[in-house]
């Protein structure tokens, strides 16, 4: 079967995917949805039918991971395989991969070495504590990168020691940040006609989403500390107690928050000395916050949402993850998409959360088996049918 893209986008861009467990085929996933042709390499199973790191192969966050790719086995421990891979690479226009970085050093596939056999190759990296520097060879995983990044000290409520947010968010955002430097990569590759090493690590992409928390530092000297669901500087912004459950609102500015009094009935807060001005409520935060929540116990949840919603405060439910997919609105957006998979019928994933008018992304193929296009992508890079046989009967393949 030949390659059939996800999108118009980036078909025109061959992918060589080395990537493992979750940060690396998170940013080959982007590329991979918006069309680029993807060839996603493993070790023969002879070689590693162990379970990896990143789990089950029918398992659901595998599939979730690997969609719209298609696969190749080969013995990167041997002469042969990487002399294959190398050959892929002259015709390849970006290779990712998130090995410790001594790794591909040793294999000789290191960013240097493939440039000299591809200079418009670009070249994604992603690492634990970046490619160089006092941590190159420490084991990087997301819940390390989270505590030493700063997240887990101001996640979770007052006191309650530091706390690990619901989401690899530091593996997710290592790879959606990878995913844009190779894009920029390219873009800057169609001025200069080279291509380039783009380098990210979970601990750069964690500080980096620490955004104005860690610019209170930075630039004010401020520690930001754990405030639970209370928002650290909009006030009252958090989650509030209804007859029938809880809800979140985001009461931001002066106008809203009077909006906000008017809505719940409580007009008197607007000129109550304590709560008159934004700095008034931040240090009355925790006395506004029961004021709230005994207006907000008259009413159930939805009647409150509608309400809030109707007179222009921004409002919303508390989801599980079953309610999420049950929204009218998420089913709106489509961001749940169906594929078939060879092995296990018909599955559902978790979509793009943007979207494209003229080259729009599509759940094309099912996450591949192992090896399940070697033969076909091996010819399109000029191997002959002989070529193939002799490197399947030598364990390359």
């Amino acid at each position: 079967m030949p390659f059939q893209p996800a999108s118009a986008a980036l078909s025109r861009f061959t992918v060589i995917d080395l990537t493992r467990v979750r940060s690396g085929p998170t940013c080959v996933r982007q590329l991979a949805d918006w069309g680029a042709n993807v060839i996603k390499i493993e070790m023969p199973e002879a070689l590693d039918a162990a379970e990896g790191p990143g789990g089950p192969r029918n398992g659901s966050d595998f599939q979730n991971l690997h969609r719209n790719k298609r696969a190749l086995t080969l013995n990167l421990k041997s002469p042969e395989g990487i002399a294959v891979l190398k050959r892929l690479v002259e015709k390849a226009d970006v290779l990712v991969e998130n090995f410790r970085p001594d790794v591909k050093t040793r294999l000789g596939i290191d960013y240097e070495s493939l440039k000299a056999i591809n200079p418009g190759l670009v070249y994604g990296s992603i690492s634990g504590f970046g490619q160089d520097g006092p941590y190159e060879k420490r084991p990087g995983f997301d819940q390390i990168a989270q505590g030493m990044g700063g997240l887990m000290s101001i996640t979770g409520t007052p006191g309650q020691g530091p706390m690990r947010v619901g989401i690899p968010i530091a593996d997710l955002s290592a790879g959606l940040y990878c995913a844009l430097g190779i894009m920029v990569a390219l873009l800057a590759r169609e001025e200069t006609g080279k291509g380039q090493w783009v380098q990210t690590s979970l601990l750069q992409a964690q500080i980096g989403m620490l955004d104005f928390q860690a610019t209170r530092w930075l630039m004010d000297g401020e520690v930001p500390k754990q405030a639970g669901n209370n928002h650290p500087t909009s006030i009252p912004t958090g989650v509030y107690e209804t007859k029938d459950g809880h809800i979140n609102i985001a009461v931001t500015g002066q106008v809203i928050w009077e909006r906000f009094c008017r809505s719940i009935g409580e007009e008197r807060l607007i000129e109550h000395p304590d709560y008159k001005t934004s700095a008034l409520r931040s240090q009355n935060r925790d006395a506004l916050g029961e004021e709230i929540n005994a207006a907000l116990r008259r009413e159930t949840s939805d009647t409150w949402i509608a309400k809030f919603n109707e007179d222009g405060v921004p409002s919303g439910p508390i989801n599980s993850i079953d309610k999420v997919f049950a929204d009218p609105q998420v089913k709106h957006l489509g961001l749940a998409q169906s594929v078939t998979s060879k092995s296990l019928g018909d599955i559902t994933l978790v979509g793009q959360p943007v979207t494209l008018s003229a080259t729009p992304s599509s759940m094309k193929l099912a996450p591949p088996e192992r090896g399940e296009h070697s033969d076909e992508i091996l010819r399109e890079f000029g191997y002959s049918s002989e070529e193939i046989a002799e490197l399947r009967t030598g364990g390359v393949v």
